[in-house]
């Protein structure tokens, strides 16, 4: 019989994260929040007198700028620790709780754009050059400007704000649904005992060399999601209507260019990444046919997407054996990363057992009031090594950015979010194809980054065309019914892995198991991303020292500047469709590297 999944209470404290960084216990939390709830009953008083003079203006943007970092503190506490137990009745309490006061703050804070976009460009000059504090608030004032075309009244802006705790309804709905309320049917595992489908343990089945098994999981995850899919579409559909709602307000001509414009990225960047990937699709179909070939199936289906195809060779890696690679590999990033990376593996930023209640997936929450905390449930594979070394990329973006920047420009913008974690991966991957002459295990590593770039630059790709037809069939009059979502995604299912592979009938279900379709126009940026990164990896190797100042460039540049100009500091421009050919063509050059290796 399959190990029970321990309740949260039963994992050790070592493995845990250090919550307690942020506030001792719940009773600290408690008190910071109502602190922060009366300190929040100040901003009345500014109302009507940011353009008054630079020393008023100051004085607010001050004030705001700590009481930002006060609610971003109690955020993170409640989020971190209704993320490992989603079943916690009390830290859901909290998280709602947490939701109350940035919806409050939202709507007390409405006038302040309004307000400060009243105040005369020349004087607003003028008052930058004369009240030296104001310097620090520079790249708000840019962004400010940016945004005055699709900013309301006073009175408008206070009742879109009063509307955000509402918009996060269908998203908070997805969140209780898919890790709280979900559950699967348990199936027959590789050692003909009854075993719990969950999904910490999902990725695992799928990798399992029992076919039986991974057709398994796979039939038990879509069969739940299909029951309560009529739901997921209507949830899903209200995600898109809130987001139409905003764009339409604010005057915006889609969804996409909201959602697009506060880091600048212009929608050429997202049309010519599915134009780039629509033409390098052969590589894709390339690759399936060899996958195919391997695994020595006359139909080659979805459930056979994730196992590796060199039988032979089995990588299993304890979490300290992970540490310790990942170090070695980014050793080219110089002693002052790897010093900031022991820091984070020694002093438990990291959350890594499974346990009931568990939000699926990894991530980093990187915020700006203390050190990045890293979710994940390690199962000794190989993959949760990419994905450890991967999520402490991002905690090594937001520890250096903060470390460098002041706390008004130290947040960096989602389209650069997975640059500094996918060149860790890419890292990882030479260090390890540098470090044996097995040929099995150099195919296997092969196999792992060729399936990364599958499910980074062409399954990305895919999502996100998907996620923008569905936008802009909604915007165009056309109800999004499960059935029509079911038939668009199966047909670029269809498309994206071409003719050597089965689209099984479950696999029009998968838009509905996609947390990030409810954060709009965020899955391009792991395509565009990984092109970036491809790049950056490319000059850290062959360039040594210069190739890891210019990358640290980008690493300490926090927000300070928009992201294509970020990474164009470090060598890349995402401005063009060049990383994006370079990426596909990296692909292509590891494809044939394994295709020598097994012939």
């Amino acid at each position: 019989m399959a190990e029970a999944v321990a309740k949260r209470n039963e994992v050790p404290v070592e493995k845990r994260w250090a919550v307690e960084d942020l506030f001792e216990n719940r009773e600290a939390w408690e008190a910071a929040l109502e602190a922060a709830s009366r300190r929040l009953e100040q901003v009345a008083s500014y109302k009507g007198h940011l353009g008054d003079s630079a020393q008023s203006l100051k004085e607010y943007l001050d004030f705001e700028d700590s009481l930002d970092q006060e609610i971003e503190k109690v955020y993170m506490y409640a989020h971190l620790n209704m993320d490992v137990d989603t079943t916690d009745v009390d830290g859901q309490a909290m998280y709602m709780k947490v939701q109350r006061l940035y919806a409050r703050a939202g709507e007390m804070e409405a006038f302040v754009t309004p307000e400060i976009m009243a105040i005369p460009a020349k004087t607003l000059a003028g008052w930058q050059a004369s009240e030296p504090g104001l310097q620090v608030y520079k790249r708000l004032f840019t962004l400010l400007e940016r945004r005055r075309a699709h900013t309301r009244n006073d009175e408008v802006e206070t009742l879109l704000a009063s509307a955000g705790e509402m918009s996060q309804s269908p998203s908070d709905v997805y969140t209780m649904l898919n890790n709280a309320d979900l559950t699967f049917p348990r199936i027959i595992g590789e050692d003909g005992e009854e075993t719990e489908v969950t999904q910490g343990r999902y990725g695992g089945l799928m990798e399992s060399r029992d076919r039986e098994v991974r057709k398994a999981a796979f039939r038990s995850m879509y069969a739940s999601y299909g029951q309560f899919v009529n739901t997921i579409a209507a949830n899903f559909t209200a995600n898109i209507r809130q987001a139409v709602f905003y764009a339409k307000a604010r005057g915006y001509a889609s969804t996409r260019a909201m959602y697009l414009a506060p880091s600048n990225i212009p929608e050429e960047v997202y049309d010519n990444l599915i134009q780039v990937i629509h033409e390098a699709l052969p590589s894709m179909y390339r690759y399936v046919a060899l996958r195919k070939k391997i695994l020595g199936v006359e139909e080659l289906h979805m459930y056979d997407v994730y196992v590796p195809i060199i039988p032979e060779c089995k990588v299993e890696v304890p979490f300290e054996e992970a540490r310790e690679k990942i170090l070695k590999a980014l050793e080219p990033l110089g002693e002052d990363y790897l010093a900031a990376l022991r820091e984070g593996f020694e002093n438990r930023w990291i959350d890594a057992c499974e346990n009931v209640g568990k939000r699926s997936g990894a991530y980093c929450s990187g915020g700006t009031v203390t050190h990045p905390f890293v979710l994940m449930t390690y199962k000794e594979k190989l993959d949760d090594m990419f994905t450890l070394a991967h999520e402490m990329g991002h905690a090594m973006h937001s520890y250096f950015s903060n470390k460098t920047q002041p706390h008004q420009t130290a947040s960096y913008r989602i389209f650069v979010a997975e640059v500094a974690s996918t060149c860790n991966e890419i890292l990882l991957t030479r260090y390890l194809l540098g470090t044996t002459q097995d040929k099995a295990q150099k195919a296997y590593v092969i196999n792992h980054f060729l399936d990364g770039m599958k499910g980074t630059m062409f399954r990305q790709t895919m999502f996100a065309e998907f996620e923008m037809l569905a936008h802009r069939m909604f915007e165009n009059g056309e109800s999004l019914t499960a059935e029509r979502l079911n038939q668009v995604y199966l047909e670029l299912n269809q498309k994206y892995f071409g003719p050597d592979m089965v689209s099984d009938p479950e696999i029009r279900l998968e838009w509905a198991k996609i947390p990030h379709f409810y954060t709009p126009f965020y899955v391009y940026q792991y395509a565009t991303g990984i092109a970036a990164a491809a790049a950056l990896a490319t000059r850290i190797q062959e360039l040594g020292e210069e190739g890891v100042r210019d990358y640290m460039k980008f690493l300490t540049g926090g927000g300070s500047q928009d992201p294509i100009d970020l990474l164009k500091l470090a060598g890349v421009d995402m401005g063009r469709k060049e990383p994006v050919q370079a990426a596909v063509k990296l692909f292509d050059e590891m494809l044939g590297e394994l295709e020598e290796l097994l012939a």
